[in-house]
């Protein structure tokens, strides 16, 4: 089985998709990231078994870092960590942008389990 990037004629197979360990994490707290070219928070991420993990999401746009906390989210947790600016960012939350290019996170429609793995 095959799927199609849209983005030029790049073809990736069911498991290159398979080598991505994408998984539901907590945001249990955030704290503002003004070091960022970009205005970006710093989210703290429970992953469940993963564990606890940093990330930087540039999400100033559209969410307070009140609504931020106890959201939602799906991380990408087997990418090597990341150097942003003096920030060391352990996983890739998940967003696609909105008409105005500003992130809007993916979230489960429902609760489940923390640290689920998508499939």
């Amino acid at each position: 089985m095959r799927f199609l990037i849209l983005k030029g004629d790049i073809m990736a197979t069911i498991e290159d998709f398979q080598k991505l360990d994408i998984r539901v994490g907590k945001i249990v707290g955030v704290e503002d990231f003004p070091e960022a070219r970009k205005p970006s928070y710093i989210l703290t991420i429970d992953l469940g078994e993963v564990g606890i993990k940093k990330s930087s999401a540039q999400l100033v746009s559209l969410y307070s870092k009140e609504n931020l906390k106890g959201k939602l989210v799906m991380c990408v947790v087997n990418f090597p960590p990341r150097q942003i600016g003096p920030f060391m960012s352990e996983v890739l939350t998940l967003g696609v942008p909105d008409k105005d290019a500003n992130c809007v996170l993916i979230q489960p429609e429902r609760e489940v389990k923390i640290g689920g793995k998508l499939y």
